[in-house]
């Protein structure tokens, strides 16, 4: 259970990572947005560094009995990973207005203690109230109107059904070779370094040119709302194909260390 919270906290705080970018453009403070996002980062770490021993304790009890079944508890993780990424996107309207609030504190405090400070107050707590807003049926429908940045929502589709599955393909593949299970287990490199080349090529520089054009008022808010919207919607599709890449990748890992 507790893997699977830190899982779903995870994939939660990475997801709205676009939340947090599109508060920037709302309030035209991207780069004090950006600076921002170490406190994602932050989480998102700090959750990592807590869950990955207790993965790979899975893995050593899988060794030491016959009785364990790695396979499934594997699979019940990515589900965690696509049950952070639909919470995410539930939060995603009212996070993004309450992003574009954070990055005008952040302006006026100065320093992000200092915004931390002050944000600690009853008042400014119940004032934030006020920017909640629950996600509708509406909302999704207007995703799809109009045509698609498909090759975008592949692209993304792909890096995250990459990034989801990396860690633990390469226990599983651990498990499956255990007598390469130090080499196996430390493999992850070879499947998230494809995700890390799609995303650093093609998929951060269309958003970070996307944000740029909307900066310039080339590009009306509305579009960028609607293909944020589509990649938190691609990300959720990712985590789904994760499932079926989790025992291909584990094996690709063995052909390649054995």
């Amino acid at each position: 259970m507790m893997i699977l919270m830190f899982t779903v906290v995870i994939h939660t705080v990475d997801s709205l990572s676009y939340a947090l970018r599109l508060g920037g453009l709302r309030s035209r403070r991207i780069t004090l947005a950006l600076s921002l996002s170490g406190l994602l980062v932050l989480v998102s770490r700090t959750s990592n560094i807590a869950q990955s021993p207790m993965v790979g304790s899975m893995v050593d009890h899988a060794l030491d009995s016959a009785a364990f079944r790695l396979e499934p508890r594997l699979h019940g993780i990515i589900a965690a990973a696509t049950v952070g990424t639909l919470l995410a996107m539930l939060m995603f309207p009212s996070a993004a207005r309450l992003c574009s609030r954070m990055v005008v504190h952040l302006e006026a405090a100065g320093s992000i203690p200092k915004m931390a400070k002050n944000l600690l107050s009853w008042a400014k707590w119940k004032n934030g109230l006020t920017y909640f807003k629950r996600p509708t049926f509406r909302m999704m429908r207007s995703l799809f109107e109009g045509p698609l940045p498909r090759r975008l929502m592949a692209l993304n589709i792909a890096v995250t059904a990459i990034y989801t599955v990396g860690v633990l393909s390469a226990l599983y593949a651990a498990y499956l070779w255990p007598a390469f299970r130090l080499t196996a287990s430390t493999s992850s490199g070879l499947i998230n370094g494809v995700a890390t080349i799609l995303l650093t090529l093609l998929i951060d520089p269309r958003i970070a040119l996307l944000s740029d054009q909307a900066l310039r008022g080339e590009t009306g808010l509305e579009i960028v709302n609607r293909v944020f919207g589509l990649l938190m919607v691609s990300r959720l599709l990712g985590t789904l194909l994760a499932q079926l890449l989790l025992v291909p990748c584990a094996y690709w890992i063995g052909w390649l260390i054995g």
